[in-house]
């Protein structure tokens, strides 16, 4: 069997309705799948006005918004009239995007069809515990985590040292890897535009520590700005400019007065924003990956991070940026003043960062998923996965 063999039936609890890293990745995915010849269908909530434009076909799961948080679902059981939708696509793969309710339905239904099912990895869960005051059930909620995913035939991180730790978490042992890729038209460093940031008021020669992101308090907001006020306390000149929507946009702002707040930004507005800034601070924990990170890098912008999965896989410390220990405000502004205090080291950093985004392409990186499903696929139809 080859690509156009593929019969891949696509679970996630957030298929198109926001936009994160997380359904660019699953769309690009789809529509490279397409291209290539196989079939797939998507099952996920929806909503009328979507905040991406679908590939492929979208069968609707009923959901209910989740407290606190309107702007996700939670998808419910999958409905009867769905089960006979899914079972006359006749799917050879399951690809299952997110361990909710309906992803465990899902797996279900993979097994009561004896089809394999994988899944990907796109959020640590079990941190945002942390950031809700419920710290103490992070080892529930990886529990939680484990059943699921080792009832899965395998399963696929976007990092090498996001594998690492699904590998030492024992959530499955079949772990592959798909990674993110970039789009070098739209972010590379002929994107920086002086002209725009002066729209902003921002000087040429002020240092622009940028964040990008949905505004949610699990980007790490808090940090950032404990950050942000070390390095005003120290005198250091720069300029903070923010780029991203979110629930949390209130709160950033009244933080952080003096920044610069951009809203949201896609497509070449948003290359050009990363570009026009001098380096990116993410201080996030929860990602798995870390798109914006890369963009920063194909932009020629030196990374300040937290050692975290994602980011210990893309920025190589003291060449590319610099990796900090997550929720250490002083040593962050440590870094930051590095790169705020030296044109050249942010020169050298960008430039390195550029070279190395230039691995990271979306076709390639899709194409080593298909080599993951089919190998699943031979290995069931082989007897070497446990049914």
């Amino acid at each position: 069997m080859d690509v156009t063999g593929l019969r891949i039936a696509m679970f996630s609890g957030n298929y198109n309705y926001v936009r994160d890293g997380a359904n660019q990745a699953l769309n690009r995915l789809v529509e490279y799948l397409l291209r290539q010849g196989a079939a797939v269908r998507i099952y996920s909530p929806t909503v009328a006005e979507p905040a991406l434009p679908p590939m492929g076909e979208i069968v609707s799961i009923p959901a209910f918004a989740i407290p606190r948080r309107p702007e996700y679902k939670f998808p419910l059981p999958i409905p009867g009239a769905v089960k006979q939708d899914i079972a006359a696509f006749r799917p050879n793969i399951f690809h299952i995007a997110s361990p909710d309710m309906l992803g465990h339905g899902a797996v279900n239904l993979a097994r009561r069809l004896g089809q394999p099912a994988v899944a990907s990895v796109h959020t640590r869960f079990e941190t945002y515990m942390r950031y809700y005051g419920l710290a103490f059930m992070e080892p529930v909620v990886e529990a939680i985590l484990r059943r699921f995913y080792r009832r899965c035939d395998a399963i696929f991180a976007p990092s090498d040292s996001m594998a690492q730790l699904l590998l030492e978490q024992r959530m499955n042992y079949n772990v592959g890897i798909w990674t993110r890729g970039i789009d070098r038209a739209v972010f590379n460093p002929d994107a920086r535009d002086l002209a725009w940031r002066r729209g902003f008021g921002i000087e040429d020669d002020v240092p622009v520590i940028g964040f990008v992101g949905r505004l949610v308090m699990e980007k790490g907001l808090d940090v950032f700005s404990d950050t942000i006020d070390r390095l005003e306390a120290r005198g250091v000149r720069h300029k903070v400019l923010v780029v991203g929507k979110g629930p949390a946009r209130e709160w950033f702002e009244q933080r952080l007065p003096a920044a610069v707040f951009a809203g949201f930004q896609e497509g070449p507005d948003l290359g050009r924003a990363v570009a026009s800034m001098d380096m990116l601070f993410n201080p996030s924990v929860t990602e798995t990956f870390g798109n914006v990170t890369l963009e920063a890098m194909a932009a020629a912008l030196p990374v300040v991070a937290a050692i975290a999965t994602g980011s210990a896989s893309l920025v190589q410390d003291g060449v590319t940026g610099r990796l900090v220990p997550a929720g250490e405000a002083e040593h962050f502004a440590d870094a930051l003043e590095f790169y705020c205090s030296s044109r050249e080291a942010r020169r050298e950093a960008g430039k390195a960062g550029c070279e190395i985004s230039r691995r990271y392409g979306w076709d390639e990186v899709n194409q080593e998923l298909v080599d993951g499903y089919l190998r699943v696929i031979r290995d069931r139809a082989a007897g070497k996965l446990p049914r």
